[in-house]
């Protein structure tokens, strides 16, 4: 009877401890990594992200002002910072103070990105000096954000060469949002 009560013992945690391989095995080769992915509520999959990243395409995640933002690629996280365009800082720093119109500019800009994907277009360079992605951004609906930024009058032109593939446009559009008196041109004189 004592073998019996033995074996019965050792072949109940045997069995346990088969369960619990299996169990991490299914972690390990991805079985339930596609549960864990999923229960992201506040966005995409893992999986999601990274496809449509192969696609063009990232998922942003926060907005910092009228020309930066957070995006998720699904496997990394990393600050975009838009190419040719500069909105008011909404805050003070060591290198600039903040400006008139920036609330507004982030505002326009969380309104149309923040949980949503965006198709980024990259120029000569892909990074500055400060390790940001620098890019062109295209809504999905096929809105060119940086220069409705400038049309709008949220941001001015700023290009730095290499980046120049749409210095023409962007000018183009800044003197009309100017001549229109359109966000920071309107800003009244003192």
């Amino acid at each position: 009877m004592k073998k019996l009560y033995t074996f019965t013992i050792l072949s109940l945690l045997l069995g346990y401890l088969c369960i619990a391989c299996q169990s991490q095995s299914d972690y390990i080769y991805g079985v339930k990594d596609e549960i864990y992915q999923n229960a992201d509520e506040n966005g995409p999959s893992r999986a999601e992200k990274e496809r449509r990243w192969k696609e063009g395409f990232g998922y942003v995640t926060k907005v910092i002002d009228g020309d930066t933002f957070w995006i998720d690629n699904g496997s990394a996280s990393f600050k975009v910072r838009f190419i040719g365009v500069d909105a008011p800082e909404t805050r003070n720093s060591r290198w600039k103070e903040k400006g008139y119109y920036a609330q507004e500019a982030k505002e326009y800009v969380r309104t149309k990105t923040e949980h949503r994907w965006v198709r980024l277009e990259f120029d000569v360079q892909s990074a500055d000096r400060y390790k940001r992605r620098l890019a062109y951004i295209y809504l999905e609906d096929g809105t060119f954000l940086n220069a409705a930024l400038v049309a709008q009058g949220y941001a001015v032109v700023d290009t730095y060469p290499p980046n120049v593939k749409y210095v023409e446009l962007f000018t183009e559009l800044q003197n009309q949002a100017r001549e229109s008196k359109r966000g920071l041109w309107a800003k009244p004189t003192e």
